[in-house]
């Protein structure tokens, strides 16, 4: 099966509009699609090294630019179904431990086992995982928050940055 078009949606698009509320004329995209609904769900060691190859053409392109990745998606949640609402904390805290620190110890699990441990939407941690792929190994964390509104989802934002080398 092939595609040959796809619209983005609000992973995308959501979160462009709180960078830049003004618009971003001027500013280039380029949107990757990991595949997070449709069984078979990638590993998160696919998704790494699909980041790590995002990292590998940045590092080459021989403009010096300033450029910003982004992981989108939730960390543990579910939406629908028997578990609705659940939400592991100790383990969306773990994930973002390690995304800073040893983002390879992530790397063990299958979309099958994220969405178990996760919820069923918590496997959009692999878009997480592919953005920190493409950070050089040693990072610097800028921020991190981690919310859990009266909602049926958390919500978490960490910002990472290269070490220089």
């Amino acid at each position: 099966m092939t595609c040959q078009e796809m619209k983005v949606d609000h992973a995308f698009t959501i979160p462009l509009k709180l960078l830049w509320p003004e618009g971003t004329a001027g500013i280039r995209t380029i949107p990757i699609a990991i595949n997070t609904v449709q069984h078979p769900l990638p590993s998160a060691r696919r998704c790494y090294k699909l980041g790590q190859s995002v990292g590998r053409a940045l590092a080459s392109w021989p403009e010096k630019q300033n450029v910003l990745v982004l992981g989108t998606g939730g960390l543990s949640h579910q939406l629908d179904g028997q578990r609705a609402g659940f939400i592991n904390k100790s383990f969306d805290l773990m994930c973002l431990d390690k995304l800073v620190g040893h983002p390879e110890q992530l790397t063990g699990y299958s979309g099958a086992q994220l969405a178990e441990i996760a919820g069923t939407q918590g496997v959009e941690l692999l878009n997480w995982i592919a953005a920190r792929g493409a950070l050089d190994g040693q990072v610097r964390e800028v921020h991190r928050n981690y919310h859990i509104p009266i909602s049926n989802t958390a919500s978490a934002l960490l910002v990472l940055e290269n070490r220089p080398q």
